[in-house]
C-alpha cells in the first residue's frame, strides 16, 4: 500500500514523503494538459508510468520527451469508453511492469449545452465517459494492487461537480456523480487502498485554447476567480502526487479542491432564460 511515513520516529527529508519510487502508475487522457503534467511529475518522483489516452502519437511523443530511449514509460492508445480497451489496459500495465500502485483517472468532459439540448442520451454519455469507464478501470487495477498490498487512486473532478451554472448540466451531474462515487469506492476499498479526487476549476488546457485566444473572455474568467488568475495543469498534477503518494497517506474518500477559490462559474455561456 502507499503507506504513510513518521517524519518524528524515522527522520525523513519531506521529499521522501513524496517519492513514488518503486511504484507503478496508470494516467489515462495523458496525452497533454492535466494528464501530460502528471505524467511528468509522477515521473520525475519516481514512478514507472503506463500513459494512455486516445491520440498514439502524442503518447509517444510525450513518452520520448519525458523518458526519451528508456523502458519506464509505456504509451497505450486507450478508448476509456470501451470497457474492453480499459481491461486491455490494465494487463498491459501488469504485463509490461508487473504491478499496479496508484491509478489516475484523468480521461472525461462533456461539452456544454443548454437545457433542451441535453437529451437523456447526452446525458447517459457523460455518465458512462466520466464515471463508468472510471469504475471500469478501477475494477480491472483493484485485484492487481490488492495482490500487492494496496494502492491509490485519483479521480479528477470538477469544481462544476458542486457549483451551479447554466449549460453545465450534462458535465456537471457526471462530474457530481464522479466526486460522490469517490467517497463511497473509498469506503468499499478501505484500509488497503485509498480513493481520493481533485475538483479541478479553470485550467489552462486546450479546452480553454478559444477562450485563452481571446483577451476579453480571458479577462472576463480571472475577474471572476478569487485568485484572478487561470490554474496552470502542474498544479493540479502537484495536488494529484500528494494524494497519490506518502505525504497523502492519511487521506482517503475526500475531493480536494483545486479551483482559485471558486463558488461559481467564471465563464458565463450567456444563456438565455426559456
Amino acid at each position: 500500500m502507499v503507506g504513510a511515513l513518521d517524519p518524528v520516529k524515522n527522520h525523513d527529508p519531506i521529499s521522501s514523503w513524496f517519492s513514488l519510487e518503486s511504484k507503478v502508475c496508470i494516467i489515462t487522457g495523458a496525452s497533454r494538459g492535466i494528464g501530460a503534467s502528471c505524467a511528468r511529475v509522477f515521473f520525475h518522483a519516481g514512478a514507472r508510468l503506463v500513459v494512455a489516452a486516445r491520440t498514439h502519437g502524442d503518447l509517444e511523443a510525450l513518452a520520448r520527451e519525458i523518458d526519451p530511449g528508456g523502458s519506464a514509460v509505456t504509451a497505450v492508445p486507450c478508448d476509456v469508453s470501451d470497457f474492453d480497451q480499459v481491461k486491455q489496459l490494465a494487463q498491459v500495465a501488469l504485463e509490461n511492469h508487473g504491478q499496479i500502485d496508484i491509478l489516475i483517472n484523468n480521461a472525461g468532459g462533456a461539452l456544454p449545452r443548454s437545457f433542451l439540448d441535453t437529451s437523456p442520451r447526452y446525458l447517459e454519455e457523460a455518465f458512462h465517459f466520466n464515471v463508468a469507464s472510471a469504475h471500469a478501470l478501477n475494477r480491472a487495477c483493484v485485484p492487481v494492487m490488492l495482490e500487492s498490498g494496496g494502492g491509490a487512486i485519483v479521480n479528477i473532478s470538477s469544481v462544476m461537480g458542486r457549483v451551479s451554472g447554466r449549460g453545465y448540466l450534462g458535465y456537471g451531474t457526471a462530474k457530481a456523480a464522479l466526486a460522490h462515487y469517490t467517497k463511497l469506492a473509498a469506503r468499499d476499498l478501505a484500509p488497503k487502498i485509498r480513493v481520493n479526487a481533485i475538483a479541478v476549476g479553470s485550467v489552462a488546457t486546450s479546452a480553454l485554447d478559444i477562450v485563452m485566444a481571446d483577451d476579453h473572455m480571458k479577462g472576463a474568467m480571472e475577474e471572476a476567480t478569487p485568485l484572478k488568475r487561470i490554474g496552470q495543469p502542474d498544479e493540479v498534477a502537484i495536488g494529484a502526487l500528494y494524494l497519490a503518494s506518502a505525504a497523502g497517506g492519511y487521506i482517503t474518500g475526500k475531493v480536494l479542491e483545486i479551483d482559485g477559490g471558486l463558488e461559481a462559474p467564471n465563464l458565463d455561456l450567456g444563456l438565455e432564460d426559456l
